[in-house]
């Protein structure tokens, strides 16, 4: 269903996000007077969360966040939900050779195979948070999304924005992308406007996905930007947003056939078994569900977030 505009279906769904609405307003509030209980943690914590349904690029903003605080000589630790995975359990359990996609979902494996820091999966973040500090004495540990998680503390609060789509039909759920409304906004340490052509509000920091090279799946070999300039390409994407990296490649020059599944989709070899024997470009995220039946015409867009210096700056001065 589209969400970002106003159609019939929408309407029909507007009474369902009112109670929508009204019950998770009631939830935030009994956090704020203390009816859940919220826990605190003796070393600071980053959200990296947004107000919305769908990709907004929160992944690779973690990333980036992970490789500032190690180049600062931290020891970072991440905590996730585990979107997607199959693990059902109540204890922690740490991304690694042991516990892979399957299980843990696409977005941990992915931070893990980009930083090698510690990734503890857990549907309660809170716990999560807690036997990364005892266990393994991280200095700072970033959540990836958990805005809304507020049975766990943070010491930092960073909004992700869509810099194109914004926030949609500015409709909540089922309706419309919201979460919460737009005046969450208003108390999160951080907004960063993802991709945006401009800013739209002068409290807005900005954040650039920028393509690095070609990585071929099966064998590591990596291209240039320009390696499938005028070639007739697979485009293959299960991300919140697809035609963003459909777009990306054809800017590179890829002659793109374009493949979206769903946002965090398992991959099957069938899935990519293409009438046509072109090249298979994918996202970074969705290739780390496809590892094991690679071949040497996948390949996938390695790209790294660019966050700006003033953003930077300031969360550290916070911190």
């Amino acid at each position: 269903m589209d969400l970002n505009n106003r159609n019939t279906v929408n309407y029909l769904l507007l009474p369902m996000s009112a109670v929508f609405y009204l019950l998770s307003s009631i939830r935030r509030a009994l956090y704020r007077i203390g009816f859940f209980s919220t826990h605190h943690f003796d070393v600071p914590v980053v959200v990296v969360g947004n107000i919305t349904v769908g990709g907004t690029g929160k992944t690779p903003i973690v990333i980036a966040l992970v490789e500032h605080f190690k180049a600062q000589g931290k020891k970072v630790g991440v905590v996730s939900r585990g979107y997607g995975g199959k693990y059902r359990g109540k204890a922690s359990i740490l991304v690694g050779e042991d516990a892979g996609v399957v299980q843990l979902g696409d977005e941990p494996v992915l931070i893990y195979q980009q930083t090698n820091v510690l990734v503890m999966v857990n549907k309660s973040r809170a716990r999560a948070v807690r036997e990364l500090i005892e266990q393994h004495q991280v200095d700072i540990v970033i959540s990836d999304d958990g805005l809304q998680h507020y049975a766990m503390g943070r010491t930092i609060e960073i909004a992700v924005v869509d810099g194109k789509r914004r926030f949609g039909n500015g409709w909540f759920l089922p309706a419309g992308p919201l979460r919460e409304s737009l005046a969450r906004l208003k108390s999160v340490d951080f907004v960063i406007n993802n991709g945006a052509q401009h800013i739209v509000h002068i409290a807005e920091y900005t954040s650039k996905l920028i393509p690095k090279s070609f990585v071929n799946l099966s064998t590591d070999v990596v291209q240039p930007l320009d390696f499938f300039e005028r070639i007739d390409c697979h485009g293959v994407a299960g991300i919140g947003h697809p035609q963003r990296f459909f777009d990306t490649l054809s800017e590179l020059g890829a002659v793109v056939e374009p493949h979206a599944f769903a946002d965090h989709h398992n991959f099957t070899e069938k899935d990519l078994s293409f009438a046509e024997d072109y090249p298979i470009i994918m996202t970074a995220k969705d290739c780390v569900k496809c590892k094991q039946f690679a071949t040497k015409q996948m390949w996938y867009l390695h790209s790294e977030t660019e966050l700006s210096d003033d953003f930077l700056e300031e969360l550290d001065k916070k911190l």
